[in-house]
């Protein structure tokens, strides 16, 4: 049984539900993990799972606090990625510097906020394809209806309805 209220689900309960929604552990979950996953990421017991992750540092525009948030790390053509619905992600519109530990290693890099409904769309599609239903989902925070890869529209309309985007990390210059 669901304690989020029906409205919040983003759709109407009378009618199908959409191919993606959210899907996110729940909050205690994540205020333990979080913290665990960011100290793990700086030791190489995780092995080759630390290839999965990624912690980005970064200054909030707003604010002016420094935020530390592990991520799952998408890799696409050697350029990586992070995927979010979440408000933080606003942090790197026009732009903004960051320091990433992926892989081990920490560099500074520069995030960008694509908003391009297309190329999110497209990004989301080859990612869910390449890794699988399960692997998805669970990397990407999300549930596909059925437990079955969506469609590039059906992307496209999550990305529109969810405000899914992507930030891209390239190496700071």
């Amino acid at each position: 049984m669901s304690l989020v209220p029906p409205e919040d689900y983003g759709w109407d309960m009378t009618e199908q539900p959409p191919a993606i929604t959210i899907s996110h552990p729940p909050p205690a979950l994540t205020r333990i993990a979080n913290p665990v996953l960011m100290l793990l990421l700086r030791t190489p017991l995780l092995g080759a799972t630390r290839q999965r992750f990624m912690t980005v540092s970064f200054t909030g525009r707003k604010t002016g606090r420094h935020i530390s948030l592990p991520l799952s790390a998408h890799l696409v053509d050697d350029i990586l990625y992070a995927l979010a619905a979440a408000k933080w992600k606003y942090n790197f519109r026009d732009g903004a510097p960051a320091q990433v530990l992926y892989g081990g290693k920490t560099t500074t890099m520069r995030g960008e906020l694509i908003e391009d409904t297309a190329l999110i769309a497209n990004l989301y599609t080859r990612l869910s394809a390449s890794y699988g239903v399960k692997h998805a989902e669970q990397s990407m925070g999300l549930a596909f209806r059925n437990h079955e890869l969506p469609s590039r529209d059906d992307f496209a309309e999550a990305v529109e309805r969810l405000h899914l985007r992507a930030i891209r990390f390239t190496p700071a210059t």
